[in-house]
């Protein structure tokens, strides 16, 4: 059979008769099973689409299209669109779920995924299992003795290694640390010694740091959980593996459980389609809780870039219910940074005062590359002429004029929460931070 021959045919009956709907849908049949022309099948959707903008199947088709040209973000706003996206088929889904994958929504991925594989689990994806499935069950993992000691091994640092963060480590102190080194006061008092903290602020300032050196502070065990060590394609899964991490967490008392990006495990409810989601979340909270178990001893603090993106039942009493801005070094800090980040490297005359200066709003991931631009250009001239030399002020000032602050766009759209979501005063300290 002569595909091409078809194809043309089709364009010429549809050239003759435009507002022909079936010859239309015929021609995109015909494109869809020959291949290799998405520019032309896309157009021709689009076509029609607007004449059936309800159409299932023109939206499926859609993704498909937009998904081979990896046009990944159309596809995701196609499917957002769609106002009851279980309608849509499994395969559909599945790429949805790589879409998301791609655009690096992980949490959505895995929500869309496992809605699919549950409806149809003959569209099991390797790519996408191997991304939501544990390589080894969590139950042997927490068990096995070099894995717990890894899971288990005391931070090495503590608030003497974290440069600057003057306010937040003060906060910490009075609201964390005190009570868990001075237990029985605060008992007589009736007040619980753990609890929750959320640590939010532009990436690259050092939350997960801070989390860490917290643990070395009062001599706790640190267990970090990320993402994929609890998702799980399989419905319910998910679930037990985060609750075997706080079952560890709580057998190893006094315990710091980190959870980094905590807002991919604990998104608004109201924004999930599929329900595996919400269940993940109604355990996270029954977990911080402790309805079945006791939390004496458990500190969970949390971190995320995107507060505003957390279920609001995080933050009720008793869980996440201390929340601390953790903004970008102020001058001191951006100092003390620098010091602790050059104390082992080669140097010649350093004026930090000018440096701290000249990278107003840069992070501690910020200096960190300013320091590694400075290195860079030193090694390329030292392979040039033969001579290496230590690093000196103007090497760093010349770095940071290249290297621009990354939390400028974060700034940017926390001032639209704090200006115009700001309930309860939660953003307060951004609006202070920014004036």
């Amino acid at each position: 059979m002569d595909h091409q021959k078809e194809l043309n045919d089709l364009r010429q009956a549809l050239s003759a008769s435009p507002e022909n709907v079936y010859i239309r849908r015929l021609l995109i049949e015909k494109l869809r099973e020959v291949g290799g022309e998405e520019k032309e099948l896309e157009k021709e959707l689009n076509k029609l689409i607007r004449k059936e903008p309800h159409s299932i199947d023109l939206k499926e088709y859609l993704i498909e299209v937009y998904f081979k040209q990896e046009k990944y973000s159309t596809c995701l706003i196609i499917f957002e669109e769609v106002e009851e996206p279980i309608l849509l088929s499994p395969e559909s889904r599945v790429l949805v779920a790589k879409a998301y994958l791609k655009d690096g929504d992980t949490a959505r991925a895995g929500e869309v995924y496992r809605g699919a594989v549950e409806h149809d689990d003959d569209v099991a994806d390797d790519e996408l299992d191997q991304q939501f499935r544990l390589g080894v069950d969590i139950e042997y993992t927490i068990d096995a003795t070099e894995d717990e000691f890894r899971l288990m091994a005391k931070p090495d640092t503590n608030f003497s290694d974290v440069g600057g963060m003057e306010g937040v480590k003060r906060e910490i102190d009075l609201k964390i640390i005190q009570p868990l080194q001075h237990v029985d006061l605060y008992k007589s008092y009736g007040k619980k010694v753990g609890g929750g903290i959320l640590l939010y602020g532009p990436p690259g300032c050092g939350k997960t740091f801070i989390a860490r050196a917290t643990a070395g502070e009062i001599n706790a065990n640190f267990i970090s959980v990320g993402l994929n060590d609890v998702l799980d394609m399989w419905i319910g899964n998910s679930e037990k593996q985060l609750s075997e991490y706080f079952d560890l967490a709580r057998r190893k008392a006094p315990c710091v459980l980190f959870f980094d990006e905590v807002d991919a495990l604990g998104a608004k409810r109201s924004d999930m389609r599929q329900s595996a989601g919400r269940n993940l979340i109604n355990q996270f909270l029954a977990e911080l809780d402790g309805i079945e178990s006791n939390n004496e001893g458990l500190l969970i603090i949390g971190a995320t870039n995107v507060p505003w993106h957390l279920d609001t039942a995080f933050r009720r009493p008793g869980r996440f219910d201390r929340i601390i801005f953790v903004p970008p070094p102020d001058a001191t800090g951006r100092e003390a940074i620098l010091k602790l980040k050059l104390k082992d490297k080669p140097l010649g005359k350093i004026d930090y005062v000018k440096i701290a200066k000249r990278t107003k709003d840069f992070s501690g991931a910020d200096l960190n590359a300013v320091i590694d631009i400075a290195i860079e250009n030193i090694l390329e001239q030292a392979i040039k002429t033969g001579a290496p030399r230590p690093i000196e002020t103007k090497d760093l000032l010349a770095a940071a004029e290249r290297h621009k602050p990354s939390t400028s766009e974060w700034f940017s759209t926390a001032r639209n929460y704090a200006t115009f979501a700001n309930k309860g005063g939660l953003y307060d300290d951004i609006l202070g931070y920014l004036k």
